[in-house]
């Protein structure tokens, strides 16, 4: 929860707020994210405006995760910006407001007092800013299909053609023709 008592009603007031908090639990997606009680960044600008309070902020925190092409662990930093307006509780625009975005499917943002709660609006900015698909490295080539090896380690490997089952014994036929001998006549 943040406060907002140091900025007042007036429209046109700012202040810039600092802060470092753990982040909390399942803050990311499948293959990466953000590790509970990490250390979250967050860097605030709060405006008051007519109808409330303008949040702008960037939160900045490590990442853990695996690496899509060839599941090596991936270290990373990941930044998100995000912006959120949260009403005044008796202002007048509440009920239009509110009307609005229940047919948006959204929530609106309300203080609650002079405290508004930043945690949905930081999870949704650091969900939606994270790699899809994260890689140790841009040109990481990944594992090998047949085996499984990584391609990293061993840039040389590779294995021996495989036949179509359907050629099996045109390739046979083709080796007892080079071989010097002649075929059966059946």
């Amino acid at each position: 929860m943040f406060d907002t008592r140091e900025l007042g009603r007036r429209p046109g007031a700012l202040t810039r707020v600092s802060r470092t908090v753990p982040a909390p639990a399942g803050l990311g997606i499948e293959v990466i994210g953000v590790p509970e009680g990490a250390p979250v960044e967050i860097e605030l600008r709060l405006e008051s405006v007519v109808d409330g309070v303008l949040v702008t902020g960037t939160a900045r925190a490590p990442l853990e995760g695996e690496c899509v092409r060839c599941l090596e662990p991936v270290h990373d930093e990941g930044v998100a910006e995000f912006q959120e307006l949260y009403s005044y509780p008796d202002s007048d625009g509440r009920g239009r407001q509110a009307a609005a975005d229940e047919e948006e499917g959204e929530e609106a943002g309300f203080l609650e007092g002079d405290l508004f709660d930043l945690e949905p609006v930081l999870r949704d900015a650091v969900v939606l800013a994270l790699p899809l698909q994260p890689v140790c490295r841009e040109d990481c080539p990944g594992l090998c299909p047949d085996c499984g090896a990584r391609l990293a380690d061993d840039p040389e490997h590779h294995h021996d053609d495989a036949v179509d089952i359907r050629w099996a014994a045109l390739r046979d036929y083709s080796r007892t023709l080079g071989s010097g001998e002649r075929p059966r006549e059946e």
